[in-house]
């Protein structure tokens, strides 16, 4: 007899974020919508049993607008996933933000425009989305340290080119504190999973509209990612020993009416 594969809560790891369990178990999952970034590493933390996968594959082969975010999302709930903790690399924008900070932002605008952002294919199924992140796994990342930031809303643009001075200073200009590239459609694909997900996002640099000099760089946000990967490490272990009981939560429960026209796994 084959034992299923489960696990309670996810990790999804961000740029050089490509390891978090100690010893795990990998297994390759395969979905109706691809294969997912990588195999998934399933493990214990805080005596939880955990998911890891990275979202651009072990060796990062998926730049932003290549990941497969509808087979990530699938194959983490076909194991049973329904917490969803998303640490990130984000440039800041302003807003007080710096190198080094880390932020549980509260808002999200989606400027992506060559994803499949939803697993609705036909009928109406209309995703409640007006505040995308999940205040009970929100509340413990932004308690697992207290240099966490609480509140903020990331701008997620296409890539894989960062964005230019005229880009980034709109942007800045309409009170958004953080530019990503790889939040949207992921945030919304969980919920359409009925997972709760917040992102936990690590400003490595100050984006080309709110510095001066030659503007942002990968080898930058690398370097800064790197250097904060014990960290990262910390906060998440401490967030998900901390993790609310997902039951009632309104991240799942609004499919109970709405009723998905797709197929939810686990």
């Amino acid at each position: 007899m084959t034992t299923r594969v489960t696990a309670e809560v996810a990790v999804v790891g961000g740029t050089g974020f490509y390891s978090f369990l100690d010893a795990p178990a990998h297994h390759e999952v395969s979905t109706p919508y691809g294969e997912p970034s990588a195999p998934v590493a399933v493990g214990e933390v805080a005596g939880r049993r955990v998911a890891f996968l990275p979202r651009h594959g072990a060796d990062h082969r998926h730049p932003p607008h290549g990941i497969p975010y509808r087979a990530n999302a699938w194959a983490l709930r076909s194991l049973g996933v329904r917490q969803v903790l998303a640490p990130c690399a984000v440039g800041g924008l302003g807003g007080g933000v710096a190198p080094g900070d880390l932020v549980v932002p509260d808002q999200l605008v989606d400027r992506t425009h060559r994803r499949v952002g939803s697993f609705v294919e036909s009928g109406a199924c209309h995703l409640p989305f007006a505040d995308p992140y999940c205040p009970g796994v929100s509340a413990a990342l932004a308690s697992a340290d207290p240099d966490v930031r609480a509140g903020g809303t990331m701008v997620v643009v296409e890539g894989p080119r960062f964005s230019t001075r005229a880009e980034s200073r709109h942007y800045a200009d309409q009170g958004w504190s953080l530019i990503n590239m790889t939040g949207a459609p992921e945030a919304a694909l969980a919920r359409e999973m009925r997972q709760c997900y917040a992102p936990l996002a690590l400003v490595t640099d100050m984006d080309a509209g709110a510095e001066t000099g030659h503007g942002v760089g990968q080898e930058e946000v690398f370097a800064t990612f790197r250097r904060n990967l014990d960290r990262l490490a910390g906060v998440l272990t401490r967030a998900i020993e901390a993790l609310p009981d997902p039951d009632g939560c309104s991240c799942s429960t609004w499919a109970d009416e709405v009723g998905p026209t797709y197929e939810i796994p686990g």
